[in-house]
């Protein structure tokens, strides 16, 4: 079975292991013994038949009978005016298909086909179960999220992935039928499966355990300082006793909780009761790590499992081109990070030879160098100049006469 959409109807197409039913060369065959689609969508059922004799004068497709040989021909029943399609082929087939599906078309579909024979009249229970159910959105609630399922009252057919939207926005596609939201919100959400879109739902009201940080990705200067800070969320109710900053550990290694004033360096600042910053003073490259917080309740301790804030400290280093130089070249003198400095990422570097300034810019370019350019080369970021590099020496070589 497949899903397909049709314009923007929900078409359910069935070929699967037949269901024969028949007696004496009489038979029907339909192609599922049950089906389960949403309301709004399209459905097709489709049988093949045989007979012994004759031809066939009339088939049609029932699901009430009234009496004996009172069969209300599903194209002409009321209920379904309009709905209906038949479709017959040469092999002895035959396909229903019933458009804008309600609730109400759920029932068991049997087929009947009538031969210019006497006695030759036929009818192939037991028929085609067809189940229509409406999409909706249920809300179960714990103290760390809320989890959004799209519940049906039967298993779909053809195991559908399912589109989340928060605010017609689709935030999960081509996805399970659950969706967990960990933050406090007034947004509206909703699932669908191809085109047709359960009713929404808030959640609005809720808070759950969370902790969202600033910054992903950090990266700064040996000896400067840091802030990595969060924001966190908790259900009422609850009181704040505890923050704690940790680093991840490496292997096997445990954790490093950094309390305040460990090693001198570390300092917590923040309300206590929604946000928090750690803040690491003369940072030395040992620091690069993933850096986690959690916090403690009068009644849990909560610690969340998704990735922190990853710290990287790097040195400035000058870095020159050529590395052999010789009179009347081009020279560049690059000052490097092993990282895009996170809040000057594209900084001006002031340039020192022999420990005074020379040059304000991103490179030193020596075009062409001379013998006098040669000297002890050091670099630092504008506004940071406390922090410079390690001089590089530039060595010029005479040209060969």
């Amino acid at each position: 079975m497949a899903l397909r959409t049709a314009g923007s109807v929900l078409v359910v197409f069935l070929w699967s292991v037949a269901v024969a039913l028949g007696q004496n060369g009489w038979s029907v065959t339909y192609t599922k013994k049950s089906i389960c689609t949403l309301k709004g969508s399209t459905v097709e059922m489709s049988c093949s038949y045989t007979y012994p004799s004759g031809t066939v004068t009339t088939n049609f497709w029932f699901t009430k009978k009234y009496a004996v040989e009172n069969y209300v021909n599903l194209r002409k029943d009321p209920d379904y005016k309009g709905r209906v399609i038949y479709r017959s082929d040469k092999t002895n087939g035959h396909t229903l298909t019933i458009t804008d599906l309600r609730e109400s078309d759920s029932a068991e579909y049997k087929f009947r086909f009538i031969t210019d024979q006497t006695g030759g009249k036929y009818s192939g229970y037991p028929g085609v179960t067809l189940s229509v159910t409406d999409l909706q959105v249920k809300v179960t609630t714990t103290w760390w999220s809320t989890t959004l399922t799209c519940s049906t009252t039967c298993i779909l057919t053809g195991n559908p992935t399912y589109i989340w939207y928060r605010n017609s926005k689709i935030v999960q596609g081509a996805s399970s039928p659950s969706y967990t939201v960990y933050f406090k919100t007034e947004d509206r959400f909703y699932c669908a499966v191809k085109d047709i879109n359960s009713p929404a739902v808030s959640v609005e009201g809720h808070s759950y355990f969370h902790v969202t940080y600033t910054h992903q990705r950090i990266c700064t200067l040996n000896g400067s300082s840091v802030d990595i800070s969060c924001s966190y969320t908790y259900p009422s109710g609850h009181t704040v006793s505890e923050t704690i900053w940790y680093t991840k550990g490496k292997l096997n290694e445990a954790p490093q909780i950094l309390s305040p004033g460990y090693g001198g360096r570390v300092e917590y600042l923040g309300n206590m009761q929604s946000d928090s910053i750690l803040r690491i003073t003369d940072l030395r490259e040992e620091d690069s790590a993933e850096y986690k917080f959690r916090f403690r309740t009068d009644q849990t301790t909560w610690e969340p499992t998704f990735p922190g804030t990853t710290l990287t400290v790097t040195g400035l280093q000058v870095k020159v081109t050529p590395a052999t130089v010789t009179e009347g070249q081009k020279v560049t003198l690059t000052c490097s990070t092993t990282c895009t400095l996170s809040d000057n990422p594209n900084a001006t570097y002031i340039w020192y030879k022999n420990g005074h300034v020379t040059n304000q810019s991103i490179s030193l370019f020596l075009n062409p160098v001379s013998s006098e350019d040669a000297g002890r080369y050091s670099c630092a970021v504008e506004g940071h100049e406390d922090l410079p590099s390690d001089e590089e020496t530039l060595t010029v070589t005479c040209e060969d006469v």
